[in-house]
């Protein structure tokens, strides 16, 4: 063998090597997201329970119920998009029911019924307990005077509208013009058969270079 074949198959290689690890994992990682992904879908649609007494993220996050109360009136308009409508505000209400005040996303309004009058009433509210995580460094303080927020702060917003850190995501029409934006997993991104593909594509490249190269370097010693 050609001596000054060797650093380049030691490297090739090593390359390769690294490559395919990396391709392997994110198909690990592929089977994991999709075992998440089905447990998150069995939840949303198993049959619906009351709200726990001391729900929590870790135990009760996507967990379907039924709470019978009444709308109280008051509301928080977070900034959203409608891939069929475009921009609007998610309408965030409350509920009262035994004694608690729960969180309620109600679902979408456009942009032109923001101002509408939603009075009180009696309902009973289907859906999932939800914390989304949907608040960063970038997420702009809500502008309180105009009623606009610009993420689903749950705890910011339970002590705005005085209610429990719980929120229900509707997952049917509640009336008044709002449409129901119901929790799914289309928001959950799963990449991973992606980076996988090109993982192992930059593998069989990696490979072609190295034995472009390794026939490069014999050629050159023949000459």
């Amino acid at each position: 063998m050609n001596k000054h074949m060797i650093g380049p198959i030691i490297f090739g290689f090593l390359g390769i090597a690294i490559l395919l690890w990396l391709g392997v994992w994110q198909v690990q990682r592929l089977g994991w997201k999709q075992e998440v992904l089905t447990e998150i879908e069995s939840r949303i649609g198993a049959d619906a329970v009351a709200v726990p007494a001391l729900p929590t993220v870790v135990d009760h996050r996507f967990l379907s119920v039924l709470a019978d109360g009444r709308l109280v009136g008051d509301e928080i308009h977070v900034l959203a998009s409608n891939k069929d409508t475009g921009a609007g505000y998610r309408v965030i209400g409350v509920l009262q029911t035994d004694g608690r005040r729960i969180l309620v996303d109600r679902g979408f309004i456009p942009i032109p019924a923001k101002n509408a009058v939603r009075g009180a009433r009696e309902i009973a509210i289907a859906g999932n307990l939800h914390w989304p995580d949907e608040v960063d460094k970038y997420t702009p303080e809500p502008d309180l005077d105009a009623n606009i927020w610009f993420a689903r702060d749950v705890p910011a917003m339970a002590v705005a509208l005085n209610t429990e850190p719980v929120m229900i995501v509707a997952n049917f029409d509640t009336g008044d013009g709002v449409s129901a934006f119901p929790v799914n997993t289309t928001s959950i991104p799963n990449n991973h058969l992606n980076y996988a593909i090109t993982w192992f594509l930059l593998a069989l490249a990696w490979f072609g270079m190295t034995v472009f190269l390794l026939l490069r370097i014999k050629c050159q010693s023949i000459q």
